[in-house]
């Protein structure tokens, strides 16, 4: 079993090592496992309101999930039974299901941001057949992808983990902690109702997937997707420019940067994809496969084709945002032939 102690945080050791890390008075960051996932785990925040808890995000609905974080609850003095609520940053499983199923159990209340609703509706709608993303695969000429995706085992979602949430959270709701408050600011993006939490007074932001301090999010990846999933992300970016600076508190990632510095990063990081997007077009590639195939991929710069097909198809489902951002600021053009779309300078 998993020993889990109570310990300060320490942004230069291994965030995903079990645990319970004060990062901030009153709050406690709990990484719970994702298995079979690059990210490898994900952070929940406990934020202490002076009876009980207030858990930001709830992790993947798993046995080895719920249990680290009983017990990492026990080393806090409590258990389930003292989360008052799940605040949620967006609807990916690795945020939400645990919170849906713990909800029945214990009755804990679950909120969600409003955009979410098309998303749960499409997951959980008996009647709608899954496509996935293959209509936007196929749009991308995408087809040896499509046929590797094919190949492989079918993950069926468990409608059951997709319920609605007890509330619809609204842009500037604020929710009160004991003696903070929690502002939830809208950020789509990464996906249609992602909101992060903000606590101007003590100057920290959970941003769940929204700002990342090691890694650009997924952008668009959902049910439902935006017509323009990277202008929506580019957009939140900024709007976090806008407000005051604070110490960033991400769903993936050690805790230790700041907003401001972050999201600078991330968007002139954007703005050079957008320049080698470009220049991929200029060589003569017109589909999101071909130019993603010219691009580089994570950190490490891999190749589309070193890519296993799941993270292949987060990057080409990214490159056509970056493409469909280029023809929205007319420096680009798009036309569709046979189902597929083709972009020109």
């Amino acid at each position: 079993m998993t020993t889990v102690e109570l310990q300060d945080d320490n942004p230069e050791g291994d965030w995903t090592a079990p645990g319970v890390h004060r990062c901030a008075p009153g709050v406690h960051r709990i990484p719970l496992p994702l298995p079979n996932d690059g990210l490898r785990a994900v952070n929940v925040y406990a934020v202490a309101d002076g009876t009980g808890f207030t858990l930001i995000d709830a992790g993947w609905a798993l046995q080895q999930s719920g249990d680290l974080l009983g017990r990492a609850l026990a080393a806090l003095g409590a258990g389930f039974g003292d989360v008052r609520q799940f605040l949620v940053t967006h609807a990916h499983r690795d945020h939400y299901t645990q919170a849906v199923t713990l909800r029945k159990e214990f009755g804990t209340p679950v909120a969600l941001g409003r955009g979410e609703q098309p998303a749960l509706r499409a997951i959980t709608d008996p009647d709608r057949k899954p496509m996935g993303q293959r209509p936007r695969l196929v749009r991308a000429g995408a087809d040896e992808l499509l046929r590797a995706l094919d190949s492989q085992p079918k993950e069926q979602a468990d409608p059951s983990e997709w319920e609605s949430p007890d509330r619809w959270i609204d842009d500037g709701a604020v929710f009160t902690v004991g003696e903070r408050g929690l502002e939830a600011v809208s950020t789509p993006g990464h996906t249609r109702g992602h909101v992060v939490f903000a606590d101007e007074t003590a100057g920290l932001l959970f941003s769940g997937d929204h700002v990342l301090p090691r890694i650009t999010p997924s952008i668009g990846f959902e049910a439902v997707p935006p017509p323009s999933p990277l202008a929506d992300f580019l957009n939140s970016l900024e709007l976090l420019l806008t407000r005051p600076d604070a110490a960033l508190l991400p769903a993936h990632g050690p805790v230790g940067m700041r907003v401001h510095e972050r999201v600078d990063e991330l968007l002139a990081h954007h703005g050079k994809r957008l320049d080698a997007t470009l220049a991929a077009l200029y060589e003569g590639r017109t589909t999101a496969a071909q130019v993603a195939a010219a691009l580089p991929w994570t950190r490490r710069e891999r190749t589309l084709a070193d890519l296993d097909p799941f993270n292949a198809m987060l990057a080409v489902l990214e490159t056509a945002a970056h493409l469909d951002v280029l023809v929205e600021r007319r420096i680009a053009t798009r036309s569709e032939q046979d189902g597929v779309a083709h972009y020109t300078t």
